[in-house]
């Protein structure tokens, strides 16, 4: 009958708080989140801290009472009792409901342990538990949602209005209210508000948040800007082309919200221990009760470190998140964070990942009676609206040289061979060998020696023609990112990669030169896209852990293929690139501290773990051997739950005190170690001191007893 009336009230109080969650409760989306609010717009975030610190309350009364009780009143630790029960509920409700399940979970373990220091009237320890659980909570609540705010707001700073156009009239309006094809005013130091193209005026825009520029970009007519960039100076007018969620930061913020979900591999494991060790420990406990007593035994329980793995480990993700964050690298899948430390073989594209995707001019040939200036500004004049990374390149080289361009009359393109455009009313034609030859123009034997010699040196040739004659040549090399070298040195010293590879659809001796060139011992030239995936796969079969790097734009059968991917695409591509890794500022620079960034998470993610398995170790063996009670066990469990939090946390504080030791805002505006003037000036105030305090103890020992 006991048992049936436990359960009726138990499945009634659970019922009715189902009831009253579907019938109040309200679901929408803020900020890319899924929050329940309650009638008056209550979140359902603030209404769980509201519950948590009506407990703590309690808790802490009930505490009071049991010390007051402990020190001669012991009707008033009685009187603890129905509060400490209270905040109990909860805890017993999962216990039970597990019990019907025929499981033992760490809810049984401690409702064993409330139920011993009820019989046992260890009204104290058992206080003191349940209030510093709650505190617990209360603090890592705090924590928890100041580091997920800050990894999202690496990336979003947006403002609360825009200055929106309506009928030439600015006017001030809430941002949510924004729309597609809405035009925003902003102006120096003002927030753009939303993703858009500049239609009025010039800014220089501050876009480090999402590209890592450190030099501010300049932004005209036609021009993307995006959300959340700031105006350094001038003024321009956007028309808004993503709003709201759309944008690219809060796509990168619901990214970040998801990713900070994830339960790394120590943890599960950790939850696993958790689970197979519970009923152990309980085996244990009831071993030992008959040779050293219930307070012994009940200490024992208490020792096992129960769900506090749960609570270390993800304030660990999110604090390397915002590292990685802080360096521009976008982690869109939390498992990589584990596969990162696995790796021991780096494949690289070659074109766009260590080559940068815009060629550059090497040489202008010259044929007939042109000359270099002629030539290179006639195919200039035929690429200047073409956007391409050859058209570029020459148009780059223009600028340089300081060139004018004629004005063409009429421009026709054909995809993947060249441009024709027609000048003073004559032809002028600009592109490949192909091109040239589909075209009918004649080519030369010294240009097919030229054509040769380049596809030697891995070098290519844009042609150009005016009428029907062939006038002269572009020769373009590819160029080797500046960070490329530096980054690969990195990577080697890190240790645990072992093998380079460089995939490349280009030619073998451009391909191989390359290789040569950056130290990569192994390569693979003319490969198709399609042939990237198959090599990856060739790779694994043979037993290797693959982290393929490429530019994210042909490389999407390779890039899921492999067990880590890794993309330098950018920002503005994060929604649709495949990689699980975005470095943000389309750079290799961050690629080392990517890896080393995931071995000192994997480092700190262990140290959590021991510092919840010590004190486990420490308080079953205290209970045992050293007659330790249930408070030094409840002091050690919690005392280690607040060194693995400090342990998750301590990374992040160590960069911003590395950072601000940078800055120099330690010692406002001064340097951060002490010159040697400064030094000299301590000692001296030191020995002073130190004499002073001789001086005036050789008084006391000399002055006369008062029974002298």
């Amino acid at each position: 009958m006991w048992r049936l009336s436990v359960s009726g009230l138990l499945d009634g109080i659970e019922q009715r708080r189902r009831q009253r969650r579907r019938q109040q409760s309200l679901m929408f989306r803020l900020s890319g989140e899924r929050v329940l609010v309650w009638p008056g717009g209550q979140p359902a975030a603030l209404a769980r801290e509201q519950q948590l610190n009506l407990e703590l309350a309690i808790s802490s009364v009930s505490l009071g009472l049991a010390l007051v009780g402990s020190l001669g009143y012991p009707w008033l630790a009685l009187f603890s009792m129905p509060w400490f029960l209270y905040a109990c509920v909860p805890m017993v409700q999962d216990a039970y409901r597990a019990a019907r399940r025929r499981v033992v979970t760490v809810d049984t373990l401690s409702s064993i342990v409330v139920v011993g220091c009820l019989f046992g009237q260890y009204y104290v320890p058992a206080n003191l538990a349940t209030t510093i659980y709650y505190l617990s909570r209360k603090l890592l609540q705090k924590v928890k949602k100041e580091s997920r705010k800050q990894v999202v707001d690496v990336f979003r700073q947006l403002p609360q209005n825009a200055w929106l156009v309506l009928d030439a009239v600015e006017v001030e309006v809430p941002l949510d209210q924004l729309q597609v094809g809405d035009r925003v005013v902003v102006g120096a130091g003002g927030v753009i508000p939303a993703d858009g193209i500049v239609v009025q005026g010039a800014a220089a825009v501050d876009q480090h948040i999402l590209t890592g520029e450190a030099q501010p970009a300049e932004k005209g007519v036609g021009a993307s800007v995006f959300a959340s960039t700031v105006v350094i100076s001038g003024r321009i007018l956007v028309q808004v082309e993503q709003a709201g969620q759309a944008t690219v930061v809060a796509q990168i913020g619901q990214i970040l919200n998801q990713t900070a979900e994830y339960k790394s591999s120590l943890q599960l494991r950790s939850e696993e221990l958790t689970n197979q060790t519970v009923l152990p420990t309980l085996i244990l406990g009831a071993m030992v009760l008959p040779f050293v007593g219930p307070y012994a035994a009940v200490a024992v329980l208490n020792s096992h470190y129960k769900y506090k793995m749960n609570i270390v480990a993800p304030i660990g993700i999110l604090t390397f998140l915002n590292l990685m964050s802080r360096h521009q690298i976008l982690i869109k899948d939390g498992r990589t964070l584990d596969l990162l430390n696995q790796v021991d073989t780096l494949v690289f594209d070659k074109t766009g990942t260590l080559t940068e995707e815009q060629p550059t001019v090497e040489k202008i040939h010259v044929y007939a009676a042109y000359d270099e200036v002629q030539v290179l500004a006639l195919a200039a004049a035929a690429e200047h609206r073409q956007s391409h990374p050859i058209a570029r390149a020459i148009l780059q080289e223009a600028v340089r040289r300081q060139l004018s361009l004629p004005d063409i009359d009429e421009a026709s393109y054909r995809a993947g061979y060249g441009v024709s455009v027609r000048l003073d009313g004559q032809p002028v034609r600009v592109g490949s060998r192909r091109f040239f030859e589909m075209e009918g123009i004649s080519i030369s034997e010294s240009m097919e020696a030229l054509w040769v010699q380049c596809s030697t040196t891995g070098h290519s040739l844009v042609l150009v023609a005016c009428g029907e004659q062939l006038i002269g040549a572009v020769e373009l090399r590819a160029t080797v990112r500046a960070e490329a070298r530096q980054v690969l040195g990195e990577l080697r010293r890190h240790g645990r990669i072992r093998t380079f590879y460089l995939i490349s659809g280009d030619h073998e001796l451009p391909t191989r030169k390359l290789a040569q060139e950056l130290g990569i011992d192994h390569y693979f030239a003319e490969t198709l896209p399609e042939a990237k995936a198959a090599l990856i796969a060739q790779l694994q079969a043979e037993g290797r852990f693959v982290c393929f790097v490429g530019d994210g734009i042909n490389d999407s059968i390779a890039l899921k293929k492999s067990q880590v991917s890794v993309s330098l695409r950018g920002a503005s591509a994060v929604a649709t690139d495949t990689a699980q890794i975005i470095l943000m500022d389309g750079t290799l620079k961050h690629l080392n501290q990517l890896f080393v960034l995931a071995q000192q998470y994997d480092t700190n993610a262990k140290i959590g773990f021991a510092t919840q398995l010590i004190p486990m170790g420490v308080g079953m063996g205290g209970a045992l051997f050293a007659h330790v009670g249930l408070s030094t066990t409840i002091l050690l469990g919690y005392g280690g739950l607040l060194v693995g939090v400090l342990n998750s946390l301590l990374p992040l504080l160590l960069h911003r005190w590395q950072q601000g030791a940078a800055d120099g805002r330690f010692m406002a505006g001064q340097p951060l170690l002490p010159t040697m003037e400064q030094q000299q000036r301590r000692r001296g105030r030191l020995w002073r001191s130190a004499q002073h305090a001789v001086a005036g103890a050789r008084r006391v020992l000399r002055s006369p007893g008062p029974h002298s």
